[in-house]
């Protein structure tokens, strides 16, 4: 279900900003900013912001890049929960035991056909 839009007067953009800074940085959503009763700007935090950027970049680029895109987010959350590292030789030698593995699977897959 959508979530309601966050609107407010521009005039509490001046009187009132640490208080929608906090706003749109809690909710990771935009406030919608009015003047004169019309909609004038969007506030968003700049990670808010950065995402859909993103998304569209990915929209209209293709599934495969939003794929690789996720899967780099995934690794820099993962980066941050842990202290463990690994070396180029590390990965490399998993990347090449999992390719091994699969083309096995393959092999074994079309004797059997």
């Amino acid at each position: 279900m959508p979530s309601i839009p966050h609107i407010r007067p521009v005039s509490e953009l001046r009187n009132k900003f640490s208080e929608i800074s906090r706003q749109v940085h809690e909710t990771n959503e935009p406030v919608y900013l009015t003047k004169n009763g019309r909609g004038d700007m969007v506030v968003m935090s700049m990670e808010a912001y950065e995402q859909d950027r993103a998304n569209q970049r990915f929209v209209n680029q293709g599934l495969d890049e939003w794929e690789v895109y996720l899967k780099l987010k995934e690794a820099e959350i993962e980066a941050e929960s842990t202290t463990k590292r690994y070396s180029h030789e590390e990965v490399m030698a998993s990347m090449e035991k999992i390719i091994a593995e699969a083309e096995n699977r393959q092999k074994k897959s079309k004797k059997k056909i």
